[in-house]
């Protein structure tokens, strides 16, 4: 099982480095980047590279709209030869607040062009002209949608690797069926090792089934909160803001990916309410309503021997990588809670 860790670099992005360069020393075997609405995550990745040497660098998440599948490509490839050899690329849909919302950008397709992007970005990796006839992606562009001068071509550099392993970020049955099938790693949100199975496995299998024997085995994310306490009563708050913001805020009502998967854990009550509330305006009591079992369930929080057990059943749901957020205010504890956590896993 691989530790690695989700960067937060509110505090200064230097500083965030200077911190990696710590956890790369402590054993942490992956950083991940994220991507929203705020810093774009190449930039920051590229700065990484040259500030470290052994840790895995990823994309958590790079989204299909804005770059063009062959664009997502060049970056990737980029990346992974800054880094000699070291880089992930992370995917996903991410969803339309963000898509159309921040970027005027229609969101549809997005199995479809999910699958499309992967197959480009293999292509472009193995130096074959790009030649791609798809539903949302047609490469080179025919001239009747064009000049007519568009012609295929191939990547310019030798790639370090021509195939640098791709992460999709998927929840619904149909994207997990597909990320089971293509994807080199699946990262869910939200990850109920109890309960993983019976909303997952089917997606999973089906995908399995259809995947090919060139591909590893699935690498499986799942990012926990991570805290070694002995009063993790007052730890336990601090998860909440994040759960009811996704589970209350991120979406619309009948379309937040994310509180129809809370309820799918058995929350349907408690995801209804949390969404409610956030969505009159009262976020405060929609962090209040989100359970502390939910919380506990898909968290790392508590003293060693708990987490450890913890961490065993997360293991046991077939999780191959912890990509924590680790919950401590300075650098040093959060090398120290990291280094706590490798320790665990062994």
């Amino acid at each position: 099982m691989r530790v690695g860790m989700f960067l937060n670099y509110a505090g200064g992005f230097r500083e965030a480095a200077d911190e990696v360069a710590e956890l790369e020393q402590a054993g942490v075997d992956l950083i991940v980047v994220p991507e929203a609405y705020s810093f774009d995550a190449v930039s920051q990745l590229g700065f990484l590279a040259a500030r470290t040497s052994t840790i895995t660098l990823a994309s958590g998440i790079l989204q299909l709209y804005t770059r063009t599948p062959t664009l997502t490509a060049m970056t990737a490839a980029g990346l992974d030869y800054v880094s000699g050899g070291r880089f992930e690329l992370g995917i996903g849909a991410s969803g339309p607040q963000v898509i159309e919302g921040f970027h005027g950008v229609r969101y549809d397709a997005p199995l479809g062009r999910t699958r499309e992007l992967v197959e480009i970005c293999r292509m472009t990796w193995r130096r074959e002209p790009v030649i791609h006839d798809g539903a949302k992606y047609r490469i080179p562009l025919p001239a009747g949608e064009g000049t007519g001068l568009g012609k295929p071509l191939k990547l310019i550099n030798h790639p370090v690797r021509e195939r640098i392993p791709i992460t999709i970020a998927s929840l619904g049955p149909k994207s997990v069926a597909q990320t089971a099938e293509i994807a080199d790693g699946w990262l869910p949100m939200f990850f109920h090792p109890e309960r993983a199975a019976d909303v997952w496995g089917d997606a999973l299998a089906a995908g399995a089934a259809k995947r090919s024997s060139e591909l590893a085995p699935l690498d499986v994310f799942a990012n926990p909160a991570l805290a070694v306490t002995d009063h993790p009563e007052a730890v336990l708050p601090l998860v909440k803001p994040q759960i009811a913001l996704y589970v209350g805020g991120m979406g619309a009502r009948g379309k937040n990916f994310y509180n129809d998967l809370i309820a799918s854990y058995g929350f349907e009550a408690a995801a209804a309410k949390v969404q409610d509330l956030y969505l009159e305006g009262r976020k405060e009591e929609a962090i209040a309503a989100v359970p502390d079992e939910l919380a506990r369930a898909i968290s790392l929080i508590g003293p060693a021997s708990e987490v450890a057990e913890r961490v065993a059943a997360f293991r046991a749901a077939g999780v191959t990588t912890l990509a924590v957020t680790p919950l401590a205010g300075t650098a040093a504890e959060r090398v120290a809670l990291m280094s706590a956590l490798r320790s665990i896993v062994g």
